[in-house]
């Protein structure tokens, strides 16, 4: 049974820094695309990262291209987003996702899905 569970998230000041983690069971890891999505009220799911092993390929939003960083620690089944220079505009609920086909930007290509994790930029 495919879990991911996210945690990590909080409240922030902006330009702060949290590290978000996705932690996974249930299927091999390195043969699933992990992907971070965000929404925010009243707007659309968000792709914002994604690492796939299998060919070595990451992904980035262009809004957090140079502040987010994805990685993965097959060892502990656990994937993760660190988030530096945080903005308002960062202000969402942050969903982990795993599918065996690959990153999309397109949420509804991703099988399982986590619970989601608050993440909130303020003063």
């Amino acid at each position: 049974q495919v879990q991911l569970v996210e945690s990590g998230g909080g409240l922030v000041q902006p330009g702060g820094s949290l590290r978000l983690s996705c932690a996974a069971s249930g299927f091999p890891l390195d043969d699933y695309a992990i992907g971070w999505f965000r929404q925010a009220p009243g707007k659309e799911r968000e792709g914002v990262s994604c690492i796939y092993n299998k060919f070595d390929v990451t992904y980035y939003a262009e809004s957090v291209k140079g502040r987010f960083t994805i990685s993965r620690d097959s060892a502990k089944s656990t994937v993760y987003l660190e988030m530096n220079s945080l903005k308002p505009e960062d202000t969402a609920v942050y969903y982990c996702a795993a599918d065996p086909g690959g990153c999309s930007i397109y949420s509804r290509y991703f099988r399982s899905w986590g619970q989601g994790t608050q993440v909130t930029v303020s003063s």
